[in-house]
């Protein structure tokens, strides 16, 4: 079959995305996005972000810290939060700014550009071809493959250029729908945790600074400043369904029912009894209740 080369990429390849700039919108000034972080969005954003890493120990004096870009709305306020606290912060830490190219089309790559310009975030783009591998090696559901190769990519990138630290611009909504899905899904209780060590990377730590700020409260930020953040840019993307997004619609029906349905899943991560479930695993090695039961 012939290939068909649209925009720089093969049609229906992951890049085979299509993104449509709103010519109404209108983008405010630098410098207002960079003060409504610290003033319209104090509350909700910036205080909630520098809660996130000082309660869960996120940075240390002599971090170097690669802050990955995706050109999405979580990644792009990851950058701008991690510029306003390197200006004020009182211990010294270094930054990095890296976006992948995983194969984006000619004008997805070309508007990655413009916002990081325009947002005057100095990220080194370098091109990969996770799109184009993931693709051949799952062509229906290449996400997950996808999504590893990625933060593979990242964490070789960071520590190429020196860092000890990956931030990703996961958020609290992500962390809640993560929950969700492995006991709905997997039959498991696990979170996605605030900071991990890398496991395939020496020395190397991934951090989620992000952890403690809503989905909404992103979006609101995002439209006020007239951004237009990418998506995630491939075909499997643009349609927006799966299993994530039944969850996500699933805890927004249950905010209905219950109160503060979703504080009280996050906090269900914090509040683990061991003493009141059957089982569960540490390190690999599952553990009944039954193990010292007739020691009590």
């Amino acid at each position: 079959m012939e290939e068909i080369i649209v925009d720089g990429v093969k049609k229906g390849s992951l890049s085979d995305s299509v993104f449509t700039l709103d010519e109404t919108k209108t983008k405010k000034p630098l410098d207002i996005i960079e003060r409504s972080i610290v003033k319209s969005y104090r509350k909700k954003i910036w205080v909630r972000f520098i809660r996130a890493i000082k309660e869960y120990q996120m940075i240390k004096p002599k971090d170097k810290i690669a802050v990955a870009i995706s050109g999405g709305k979580d990644s792009l306020l990851l950058a701008k939060l991690f510029q306003e606290l390197h200006k004020h912060s009182n211990f010294d830490f270094d930054l990095e700014f890296i976006a992948m190219d995983p194969g984006y089309n000619d004008s997805v790559r070309k508007h990655l550009e413009d916002l990081l310009d325009y947002l005057q975030i100095p990220a080194k783009i370098y091109k990969s071809d996770v799109f184009e591998v993931a693709d051949f090696l799952d062509t229906d559901k290449p996400c997950y493959m996808c999504a590893r190769m990625r933060r593979g990519n990242l964490y070789s990138k960071a520590k190429e250029l020196g860092c000890n630290k990956l931030a990703l611009g996961h958020h609290f909504d992500d962390v809640i729908e993560t929950i969700m899905l492995n006991v709905l899904c997997s039959g498991n209780y696990k979170t996605m945790m605030p900071k991990l060590k890398a496991q395939n990377f020496e020395d190397m730590e991934l951090i989620r600074p992000l952890y403690l700020i809503e989905e909404n409260d992103i979006i609101r930020f995002t439209e006020n400043a007239g951004l237009q953040p990418l998506n995630c840019s491939c075909r499997i993307a643009e349609k927006k369904d799966g299993k994530r997004s039944e969850i996500k619609d699933l805890i927004k029906s249950l905010e209905g029912s219950f109160t503060n349905v979703r504080d009280s899943i996050f906090r269900s991560s914090e509040n683990v009894e061991l003493g009141a479930i059957i089982g569960y695993k540490k390190y690999g090695e599952k553990i009944s209740f039954l193990d010292g039961y007739d020691d009590m």
